[in-house]
């Protein structure tokens, strides 16, 4: 599996299955799209049906040109869709990606979803495309989301002052976070070890 074919990579790790959306995912996203807590910090907000339909005409676009690729999470214990997660701002050139755009329905929060998608994702990055740099960036308000990029070893680099607009015209900051390719053994070792995901909650 390379760069070139990454829109046809399947992720599977020991919790979740990750591949890429498809229309016929549409049901099973509706079923868990539409909590308001989801959207707090998201630029782009799932909250009618309609939002939806352009949530996954985009997501499939994008993953077809290659310029993002959108994932479904299945949870592999009951093989339902509970969420989503991408590779953006893909620079094979440089090997480096952004891992974001990450939601979970309501009753997969909490749970170690999140925790197992982002390994795959990050396993994936390093293992398979050779990743320098994988980088995560969230609203600096969102402290839920600093709080779980430090809790698997990603290293916060700094603030981007008035970085785009939100929903209702706040021009947020966002906080940029990454983790190097010398530092993922040792990052996958004390963050992501059954001991680490425990203590981490």
């Amino acid at each position: 599996m390379s760069w070139e074919s990454l829109a046809d990579a399947v992720l599977t790790g020991d919790r979740v299955t990750l591949r890429r959306v498809r229309i016929t995912d549409r049901a099973a996203l509706e079923r868990i799209a539409y909590d308001a807590d989801t959207w707090r910090y998201f630029v782009s907000q799932i909250r009618i049906p309609a939002d939806l339909d352009d949530f996954l005409e985009t997501a499939i676009r994008e993953t077809l040109n290659g310029t993002r690729i959108v994932f479904v999470i299945l949870d592999r214990e009951s093989s339902e869709i509970v969420g989503s997660t991408a590779y953006g701002n893909l620079d094979r050139a440089e090997r480096r990606l952004e891992i974001g755009w990450s939601w979970l329905g309501p009753q997969a929060r909490r749970t170690g979803v999140n925790r197992a998608a982002k390994l795959a994702l990050l396993d994936h990055a390093f293992d398979v495309l050779g990743c320098e740099r994988v980088e995560f960036k969230t609203d600096v308000l969102n402290t839920p989301a600093r709080v779980a990029l430090a809790r698997i070893g990603a290293t916060e680099e700094g603030v981007l002052r008035s970085f785009n607009y939100m929903p209702g015209g706040r021009r947020r900051d966002i906080v940029y976070f990454s983790i190097l390719r010398p530092e993922w053994p040792t990052v996958r070792r004390e963050h992501f070890t059954a001991d680490a995901a425990t203590s981490a909650g």
